[in-house]
């Protein structure tokens, strides 16, 4: 079984815990981690994203699977990586 709980605290609090040192980023940092680091992650069926652009790359074929799995990612990352509704590109156009 995966310490999934564990694996959150070490990269939420001892990794990035002293970089990020507001309480609302420290929130947001730890929301964002629990959307990877859960059971749901380890099925081939999971995706990071509503439209399953993202999704974590299976390792079939060894190093070059994961090099071919990056290598199909669209070049521009859409707002719904960063959890943005797709508006979000509209408004970042108009500034």
């Amino acid at each position: 079984k995966v310490p999934f709980k564990a694996l959150q605290y070490t990269t939420g609090e001892c990794n990035y815990g002293g970089r990020v040192t507001d309480d609302h980023d420290r929130t947001c940092l730890n929301s964002i981690l629990q959307l990877i680091y859960h059971e749901e992650i380890l099925k081939d069926a999971c995706t990071l994203s509503p439209s399953g652009t993202y999704k974590v790359p299976r390792g079939s074929g060894g190093l070059e699977g994961y090099w071919d799995a990056i290598g199909k990612l669209p070049f521009a990352a859409a707002p719904e990586v960063f959890g943005m509704h797709e508006n979000a590109d509209i408004t970042k156009d108009m500034q």
